[in-house]
């Protein structure tokens, strides 16, 4: 029988997972409810909490298992659902004050689910209105604040705008405005941690607080969600500074395949282990506040001061396109956003780019255009007015329409903060610098409200 795997491979793989800080960063669940739908609201807690709660006790055994089996740390278990949008729609006809309240409802139901059953985060809150709004999106826009300052695991989000179809305005009109109630609710704003706002927004994404059970997905399915920026730093600091691009670009796609080949041999052993359908893995190198795992210093590793100096879309680039190629070759189960992670405050490289101004929000939206990320895990200050935050996110929709991708926004306004403040949102969420935004008014141009027509990319999908 031929050699899969040559001796030096498997020392690699080993050394990537016990010193450069390979993980799996996410084992998500993803799950349909909407048998769960029902215009009585006990009818629906009942099956909420039957169907989740049974499905929640399965994930960690089988999560415990398949990390005991091979040594690979597993950093969380998520569950993502139905959209609640879809699961309130019958209630919505009877009455709008009493659909909020059960909503809210579910929310913590599904929290209580996760605490008890030790799930990190459950994503699904959710609701898509990137052309117009029913009355179950209305409910959980409107509920927002509420579900997520009586939550600690419920992630969230808002679809407002597509390729196909343009923005939303009026929708991200009303959530700028939701994002602040959110920050008000919640000690530091860390609710909006949980919160994001996109544009294209995948059915299999395995990464809060964007994950939710797509329309086109089976009962239930195992999503995977690769880390690894550790190791792909030590390979390109092991060629040292005299290699070319393209051999950096070689390094890094073959140390992106080994990585992504580890991500879907767990991901189709837990679910084997459910018994259900394994879906994909999303090849996007997660990072986290720990030294040694950061998106940035890889960019750093191949030779700027700090990520954000001059040369960083390219560097950017390069690691976006090697990790998309590498993972490729590894897998044909690829899914959910598949790019760079450049969140601020969860990558400590990030951070300390902000805290010296190599960072801030004009780069990020240049950096943007060779990643999936958006506007990720961003402290501003707590007196930004809502048509700022519509501004920014409006800015954020453009460029994913136009360019037909994935993007998001979470921003984090600090009540009482200042910029240059510095704010820590503990554990993965890590710590940054608030970032200044500028305060030039945009608040006529907002204030015209209405529908963001597609591009002209529309007419490419037929």
């Amino acid at each position: 029988m031929p050699r899969i795997f040559s001796p030096e491979e498997i020392s690699e793989v080993l050394e990537m997972l016990l010193f450069q800080d390979l993980d799996i960063r996410s084992v998500t669940l993803s799950l349909n409810l909407q048998d769960c739908t029902s215009g009585i609201k006990n009818e629906i807690l009942s099956c909420i909490e039957g169907k989740v709660g049974r499905y929640s006790r399965k994930l960690i055994e089988a999560v415990d298992n398949v990390a005991e089996k091979y040594g690979v740390k597993i950093v969380t278990k998520r569950i993502a659902v139905t959209p609640v949008s879809i699961i309130v729609e019958p209630l919505a006809r009877k009455s709008f004050e009493e659909a909020c309240a059960i909503a809210v409802d579910i929310a913590r139901s599904l929290d209580r689910i996760a605490t008890l059953n030790h799930i990190d985060y459950i994503g699904g809150y959710a609701a898509f209105v990137h052309k117009g709004f029913t009355q179950g999106d209305k409910i959980v826009i409107e509920t927002l604040p509420k579900a997520l300052a009586a939550t600690q695991t419920v992630a969230a989000m808002v679809n407002v705008a597509s390729t196909a179809t343009g923005i939303n305005v009026d929708a991200v009109i009303d959530v700028s405005r939701k994002i602040i109630e959110i920050a008000h609710s919640t000690p530091k704003g860390i609710g909006c941690a949980r919160f994001t706002v996109m544009a294209n927004a995948p059915e299999d994404n395995p990464f809060m607080p964007g994950a939710y059970h797509g329309l086109g997905e089976p009962e239930a399915v195992v999503n995977v969600a690769v880390s690894g920026p550790g190791a792909i730093e030590a390979a390109i600091n092991r060629l040292g500074e005299k290699v070319d691009m393209r051999t950096l670009h070689d390094v890094v796609k073959r140390t992106a395949f080994k990585i992504t080949r580890l991500g879907e041999l767990i991901g189709r052993e837990v679910a084997k282990e459910l018994e259900i359908p394994f879906g994909i893995v999303d090849l996007s190198l997660a990072p986290s506040p720990k030294i040694g795992d950061s998106v940035a210093r890889i960019l750093e590793a191949m030779g700027l001061e700090y990520a954000g100096a001059p040369g960083s879309i390219a560097a950017l680039y390069i690691l976006t396109d090697a990790v998309k190629k590498g993972g490729t070759m590894a897998t044909s189960s690829i899914g959910g956003l598949s790019g760079a992670f450049i969140p601020v405050s969860e990558d400590w490289g990030m951070s300390r780019a902000a805290e010296v101004g190599a960072i801030n929000i004009d780069r990020l939206e240049a950096m943007m255009m060779v990643c999936n990320t958006g506007i990720d895990m961003v402290a501003i200050p707590g007196d930004v007015p809502a048509e700022t935050i519509a501004a920014i996110i409006l800015d954020v929709m453009a460029a994913a329409i136009m360019l037909d991708k994935t993007l998001g926004v979470r921003l984090i306004p600090v009540p009482g903060a200042r910029a240059g403040d510095r704010v820590d949102f503990g554990g993965l969420l890590g710590s940054t610098i608030v970032m200044d935004v500028p305060r030039f008014s945009c608040k006529k141009f907002i204030e015209r409200r209405g529908l963001i027509p597609p591009s002209v990319k529309r007419l490419d999908k037929g």
